[in-house]
């Protein structure tokens, strides 16, 4: 299954329609909730109550009768979620109904929806402006119609599709990531880390500022409130352009990619460059590299990095020898000897704008 995302435009008129369908879904969800946590757990027993309940509230058939649906289904979701983290020994609280504001997305699970002359034509909506900046390949299963903090809206089409694999290159690599630089890679490539979120922190903190002074319900209030989200939106979209170009690029030339085994959130707790840690989102990073990986025909093999950066050779830098290692362990081979990684080597720094601005962190193309 694949998303593709694409920027809805909607009319002043189906703007309050959406809101409105939004806020349906919403009361849905609470509502199943409230009568999962009175001991109802039948998923068809509490899809019957739909109807009567549309009925005790005719306002909630201005939404499509599937994306109420859609609602019960999201509730049992929710709770498997939490069950599963619950078994894995995470400590985890009842799930939460959802306040006024809190919910963001409604779907259209099987039909309802289809594109037509530029434009997305939803039950009870009508058709509402898309911007189709790339061709969906594959069949549509499904629309979710998300609107974000900034009050932007989007629609998000989920899409079946077979994978098609790259030809093989016969290239390997291994990465090591770090906060220097966001990764150093065996071949003795060195990607600046791009630092987005201290490159923006400042416009954040002066439009948290203002968000602090405005009263509480007014108009000027919530004209800063999208001022701030837009700031943290803008930021999420940087930093997933960078990680989606280096991604792709590493997903393109290499066949065999080896990454170490992270325990992210560990290493937040514990260490004292905690915050630049999230802000390198490596976990992102390496997630982006194993489902494009799976659909490219490529691997990425994960290895434990312990002792990767450790004994380090004279004249060699840490981030490279934890790159060769961490490749070497990835073929499964033994451990590299510095006779065996050659004369030190001169590393080449790529500036993240690189990546950014081109797709490829390296100034040439690989085949």
């Amino acid at each position: 299954m694949l998303a593709y995302r694409f920027r809805l435009y909607p009319s002043r008129e189906q703007e309050k329609t959406l809101l409105e369908i939004l806020e349906a879904c919403r009361f849905v969800y609470n509502k199943v909730l409230e009568w999962v946590n009175g001991g109802e757990s039948n998923l068809f027993e509490l899809k019957r109550r739909l109807p009567k309940l549309k009925e005790e509230n005719p306002w909630l058939r201005k939404a499509y009768s599937q994306s109420l649906q859609n609602e019960v289904f999201r509730v049992f979701k929710n709770l498997r979620v939490l069950s599963a983290l619950k078994r894995n020994g995470r400590k985890v609280g009842r799930l939460r109904f959802k306040g006024a504001g809190w919910f963001k997305s409604f779907v259209y699970p099987q039909s309802g929806f289809k594109l037509e002359n530029g434009k997305l034509i939803l039950s009870k909506v009508g058709g509402i402006h898309i911007r189709l900046h790339r061709e969906i390949v594959g069949r549509v299963k499904g629309v979710i119609v998300k609107r974000e903090r900034s009050g932007k809206w989007f629609a998000i089409f989920q899409v079946e599709d077979e994978p098609e694999p790259l030809p093989r290159t016969g290239r390997v690599i291994g990465i090591d990531v770090g906060v220097k630089h966001f990764l150093t890679d065996s071949e003795g490539w060195q990607i600046e880390n791009p630092r987005f979120y201290e490159r923006t922190i400042e416009r954040i903190r002066r439009r948290q500022k203002k968000l602090s002074k405005k009263e509480k319900g007014s108009k000027n209030r919530e004209k800063a409130r999208v001022k701030l989200a837009k700031a943290y939106e803008k930021l999420v979209n940087q930093r997933d352009d960078f990680l989606h170009k280096l991604s792709r690029f590493y997903i393109n030339n290499y066949h065999l990619i080896a990454v170490e085994r992270l325990n992210i959130s560990g290493m937040v707790r514990n260490h004292h460059l905690g915050g630049k840690i999230l802000d390198a989102s490596w976990g992102k990073f390496l997630r982006m590299l194993s489902y494009k990986a799976e659909r490219a025909g490529r691997r990425v093999v994960e290895v434990n990095p312990r002792g990767t950066s450790q004994n380090v050779p004279d004249g060699f830098d840490r981030d490279y020898v934890a790159a060769c290692r961490i490749l070497s362990l990835g073929l499964g081979r033994p451990e590299l000897t510095p006779v065996e990684m050659g004369p030190p080597r001169e590393l080449v720094s790529v500036p993240a704008s690189t990546v950014v601005e081109s797709g490829s962190p390296h100034p040439f193309t690989v085949g």
